[in-house]
């Protein structure tokens, strides 16, 4: 595509300011609430995350799309964000194992898509006032597009769950593996699934609203609560799971909306984060160790620091180093932990790969 022959387009944020940019691909509208990622490379991971959905992503990296894009790069079967805001997009691509073009994926998939964004003028707006919903648009009735973007319900309080979890439980890995575990689909991403399987584990991965019992048929050595997108407290019946979980003390590992579900079962609540994070270099320091990571992020909320404290029943075993908010819990008298980033992801490389072997190695001593 020429970039003479790409129509204006606009961000257009909840309380009325306008940023322009260009469209990529397909006219038309997207909305959602705007969150951007400070990750340089990963986009197709990103793009994919099911912890996205409902969101317009904001690349703060320079180019998108110029390694294109690879099938093995995926974390779930399709796009999972709203939209995507740039500041130069790459129409050709020069990695030699790509499959296609950035642009001839988001045409197959229907992405709505903005590039030529003044993206650092965006991120340091949403730093002071705070993530909100926006809506990117060709359309040029500024009217008719607030008046959407009103209709765009908040992220506080949305079940988002249900749209990206399973509606069939399926199977992944070895079944001849030496632990069986019971997964909980709340927007599982697929190297979570290839951590395990790889760790001698054969998986079965159950819808959202699964019960305790379903699960526990499948006669699992563990349990597992996944990331995924949207406010973690109307999850009722994954904080059911959680419970009965606990209550057994059966191991149970948990991470992003998992850890956030682990919390409110017991009474611990979470809250809606000013900007949220998200990006592959966020500093995390493992306070029983001591020892720090570099860390894979993406979250809108997060878990109350200070009732952790104060809880009887849990200890605090990661702090980001930023901000000071929870990063990871565990309890003290049950097989329980979970943490509030993406070990699968491993930016550091591998620094925090070993709370999947922490997960096998609770698994085994509870066989024992």
């Amino acid at each position: 595509m020429k970039y003479t022959q790409r129509k204006k387009a606009i961000l257009l944020l909840a309380d009325g300011t306008i940023f322009e940019g260009k469209s990529i691909g397909r006219d038309g509208t997207a909305f959602g609430e705007i969150c951007y990622n400070t990750g340089m490379t990963g986009y197709q991971e990103i793009f994919t995350d099911p912890s996205y959905f409902g969101q317009l992503m904001l690349a703060t990296t320079a180019h998108i799309g110029n390694y294109g894009v690879n099938e093995e790069e995926i974390e779930s079967d399709s796009i999972k964000i709203s939209g995507l805001i740039c500041k130069n997009f790459s129409f050709n691509f020069s990695r030699t194992n790509a499959q296609d073009s950035l642009e001839n994926y988001f045409e197959k998939q229907n992405l709505m898509a903005i590039s030529d964004v003044d993206t650092r003028a965006v991120v340091r707006y949403i730093r002071d006032k705070g993530a909100m919903n926006a809506i990117i648009s060709t359309e040029t009735d500024i009217e008719a597009l607030k008046e959407k973007l009103n209709a765009v319900p908040d992220m506080k309080g949305l079940e988002l769950a249900s749209k990206v979890s399973v509606k069939e439980a399926y199977y992944f890995g070895d079944e001849q593996a030496t632990y069986k575990i019971s997964a909980l689909d709340l927007g599982i991403k697929k190297n979570i699934l290839r951590n395990l399987a790889k760790r001698d584990c054969y998986i079965k991965v159950f819808p959202f609203n699964a019960t305790f019992e379903e699960m526990n048929s499948f006669k699992p050595d563990g349990f597992f609560l996944s990331n995924g997108p949207g406010d973690p407290e109307p999850l009722m019946d994954a904080q059911k799971v959680a419970s009965e979980i606990i209550k057994h003390d059966l191991p149970l590992f948990g991470i992003c909306l998992g850890h956030q579900v682990i919390a409110l079962t017991n009474g611990i609540s979470t809250y809606k984060m000013h900007t949220g994070h998200r990006g592959i270099n966020h500093p995390v320091k493992n306070v029983i160790s001591g020892k720090g990571e570099i860390t894979s992020q993406n979250h809108g909320f997060v878990v109350n620091k200070e009732e952790v404290e104060k809880h009887p029943d849990f200890e605090i075993t990661h702090i980001h180093l930023n901000d000071g908010t929870l990063a990871g819990m565990r309890m003290k008298n049950k097989n329980c932990f979970s943490v509030q980033y993406h070990p699968e992801a491993s930016p550091g490389p591998h620094d925090s790969s070993y709370l999947f072997d922490q997960f096998i190695e609770n698994i085994k001593a509870s066989k024992k």
